[in-house]
């Protein structure tokens, strides 16, 4: 790995140790980026859940392999594009149990509110 690489990644870790940093700072104190509410998964759920996210995870290790060994841009651009896919794939799925679940037993219990924050999350998706 070149010197220039080796400082990229120096400057990244630095990056992320601030992030980790200000995100400890800020729980507790209502961050909009720390999820304030919980959600009992069934079995099947949780474990469908952490495959689809293991399987990203490897497909990313595998992008960064590749950087590593200097593969072709087009290369990369493909995985990434699959990696994009397959988070896309994961939101729909998450989404759509969410709404089924979350929302529509919130809205039987009478949280309005809960439409709203679904419309927040939706154009947060669409942006």
């Amino acid at each position: 790995m070149s010197n220039e690489n080796l400082e990229k990644l120096e400057n990244m870790e630095n990056t992320e140790d601030v992030e980790k940093e200000n995100h400890a700072e800020a729980e507790g104190t209502g961050c909009e980026n720390c999820a304030q509410k919980t959600k009992e998964r069934s079995g099947k759920e949780y474990k469908d859940m952490i495959n689809r996210l293991s399987r990203i995870e490897g497909q990313i290790r595998g992008i960064k392999g590749m950087v590593e060994k200097d593969v072709y841009c087009t290369d990369i651009l493909v995985q990434v594009a699959a990696v994009n896919a397959a988070l896309n794939s994961f939101n729909r799925v998450l989404l759509a149990n969410h709404i089924k679940t979350c929302v529509t037993q919130d809205i039987r219990d009478g949280k309005e509110e809960t439409v709203d924050e679904l419309i927040q999350t939706l154009k947060k998706l669409m942006k």
